[in-house]
């Protein structure tokens, strides 16, 4: 059973996800709160799989909040962001403080409720309304060094990542399994310096790798030895 606590100011979009959720087998809502303050004390206190946050609340922002949660010890929830808003600055925000994923409250039930299991397994989920902001906004910068080598394998599961894949569809696709995706995940983060599959999606766009990738430009980067 996969535990859920609901942060967000509306009553009337709490109603509905409680009513959604509560519909799943193996989705159950353990909390509610109306601003980030309570959500957080909550989080805390109840120690949800899953924290749906919103972002723009009075008293507390979500985003002030989700950078809370994710500076807990492991095991901590993990942050969903559920948000009207898809500004730049917004989704910026929200990923620089360690959300797990991002959707748009224009999400269908599905979507919102896949979501929910994504993030619960481990996996870094963002709309594809979000990606697309993420090229745009990245597109153009570079960091200084992002001179990064990485094996066949590696920048395979980092290209499915960025595209949106989860560690079973990886597996999937690659014909590997879940666990050796997790392995090459845990390789991936420690070389691009980053803390988690969502910051590795977001090096993936800054660093200019899904540029290449897509780009006809060969091997995004070096493969040493043809490991694959």
């Amino acid at each position: 059973m996969t535990t859920v606590l609901l942060v967000d100011d509306d009553a009337l979009v709490r109603g509905g996800l409680r009513a959604l959720l509560h519909a799943e087998p193996d989705l159950d809502v353990v909390g509610e709160a109306a601003d980030g303050a309570v959500g957080v004390d909550l989080a805390r206190r109840l120690r949800p799989d899953v924290v749906v946050m919103d972002i723009r609340m009075p008293g507390r922002d979500g985003t002030s909040a989700t950078r809370e949660i994710v500076s807990w010890a492991s095991p901590r929830p993990f942050v969903l962001v559920l948000t009207t808003f898809d500004l730049d600055d917004v989704v910026d925000d929200a990923i620089a403080a360690g959300a797990d994923g991002f959707l748009l409250k224009r999400a269908t039930p599905d979507e919102l409720v896949a979501g929910i299991r994504t993030v619960a397994a481990g996996d870094a989920l963002l709309s594809p309304a979000v990606t697309r902001r993420l090229f745009r906004l990245h597109a153009r910068r570079r960091p200084a060094d992002h001179d990064v080598t990485l094996t066949g394998r590696e920048a395979d599961v980092l290209r499915s990542l960025a595209a949106g894949g989860t560690t079973t569809e990886i597996a999937a696709a690659m014909f590997i399994s879940a666990e050796t995706v997790r392995t090459h995940v845990k390789h991936l983060l420690a070389k691009l310096g980053v803390r988690d599959r969502t910051q590795a999606v977001v090096w993936a766009y800054r660093s200019g790798f899904m540029d290449r990738a897509s780009g006809g430009e060969g091997a995004p980067y070096p493969e040493p030895g043809g490991s694959r």
